[in-house]
């Protein structure tokens, strides 16, 4: 009989919420296989079992359980028997399979009056199958029963009615205990609004350069790197140079004092079923876009599976989010503490904008940032997005750490 012990997520966590398991009392598992979720309130993490055997549950589901103490046993005298279906394992119905019988095709025979009808070569197949007659086929379409009109004149009367009337719904509500991370990251939520001088400021950008360069190069690129080329890639490269060119907007506060990183580890805010999470790109400003995207692929399959660390979710100088992927024109989005800072992209919306004196309907973007105003000026943040808006526009600068390619030839 071994123990299934309840793993630490990280420092300063004791206690952690039983979320969900995955097998029954008295199921038989396999060795390595998952058996639960256990949820903290900074990450989710899976229960494994050590060894095959038999299942015996000590922490139910909802239950708060100590860091270290026994979440189940396994009697290892049942491994190596069939693993047993969970109830809450879902069934596959195997559809059954029907045999369908074709009657032999039969030539088609007509009479006189209907030999000049040309007929397809899918109509022609079907009247072979079904053993009918061009005479038999014109007949049918020319003899209209009493239930025939009635079945219409029914359907047309019901129709309206049908499409009227609302379907009826009973009235309830459902009341959920909340988990220990969405309590955690509404705590946080609250004292960032209450503990910090947050300002957002605006800017919106031409996505047509980025775009004619995803359209022209997807194949290749995919080809070359296995992965495709998204717009955050861009978006992960611009904020790294724009950060080294406004460095106030990679600080944060520790008590008294302003600490500025030389590096730049951008976090990505990523939708998941147990809510917001936040992974980490560590030093961006070293990454190529093709490494961008593979990480940003890996980490984000990592949290919306619940398999993320809680050292791939710490440690980032600033965030983007992306409200654009659920349709967001424009938002506020709210700092990630301890950082200062936190770019909101937003969806691409055709408009009509001003180019050289003349009107064109090009892809913009609204974006936003928001920033801690104790730590970052205004000038600084606006700068900050000025550099974002002329990178995504003129993305060949990224080569150059956003410089302009003429400048430097030019040395001026």
């Amino acid at each position: 009989m071994i123990d299934i012990k309840i793993p630490s997520p990280g420092e300063s966590i004791s206690e952690v919420e039983i979320a969900n398991w995955f097998v029954a009392e008295g199921d038989i598992v396999e060795k390595e296989q998952e058996i639960a979720e256990i949820e903290s309130d900074k990450a989710t993490l899976t229960l494994v079992a050590d060894e095959g055997g038999k299942i015996s549950i000590k922490a139910n589901e909802g239950d708060t359980v100590a860091v270290g103490s026994v979440a189940c046993t396994i009697d290892t005298s049942f491994a190596g028997e069939a693993p047993s279906t969970s109830p809450k394992a879902e069934a596959k119905e195997e559809t059954p399979k029907t045999e369908t019988k074709t009657s032999e095709a039969a030539p088609i025979k007509s009479s006189e009056e209907f030999k000049d009808v040309k007929i397809s070569p899918v109509a022609k197949k079907l009247m072979e199958e079904n053993q009918l007659s061009v005479d038999d086929v014109i007949a049918g379409l020319q003899r209209l029963s009493k239930k025939d009109i009635e079945q219409v004149v029914n359907n047309k009367e019901q129709a309206p009615a049908a499409m009227v009337q609302p379907e009826a719904v009973e009235r309830h509500i459902d009341r959920k205990k909340m988990s220990n991370l969405r309590k955690k990251l509404s705590a946080r939520l609250v004292s960032v609004k209450n503990e910090t001088a947050m300002l957002t400021t605006f800017n919106e950008v031409d996505m047509s350069a980025v775009m004619q360069l995803r359209k022209k190069y997807q194949k290749q690129f995919v080809e070359t790197h296995d992965i495709k080329l998204g717009f955050m890639s861009f978006f992960t490269k611009a904020v790294s140079i724009a950060l080294k060119a406004h460095p106030a907007v990679n600080s944060m506060m520790d008590g008294d004092e302003i600490i500025t990183p030389n590096y730049m580890d951008v976090a990505m805010a990523v939708q998941t079923p147990k809510g917001l999470m936040v992974p980490v790109i560590r030093d961006t400003q070293n990454l190529s876009l093709a490494e961008i995207e593979r990480e940003l692929m890996r980490l984000a399959n990592k949290a919306r599976s619940g398999k993320i660390s809680l050292d791939e979710m710490t440690g980032g100088t600033f965030t983007i989010t992306n409200g654009g992927v659920f349709g967001s024109l424009l938002s506020t989005p709210i700092i990630n503490p301890p950082q200062s800072g936190i770019l909101g992209m937003h969806n691409i919306v055709e408009r009509p904008i001003a180019v050289n004196g003349k009107v064109e309907i090009r892809p913009m973007m609204y974006i936003a940032l928001s920033y801690d105003h104790r730590v970052i000026d205004g000038k600084d943040s606006v700068g900050f997005l000025v550099k974002i808006k002329e990178l995504i526009e003129n993305p060949h600068k990224m080569l150059f750490d956003g410089k302009d390619p003429d400048s430097l030839l030019l040395g001026i």
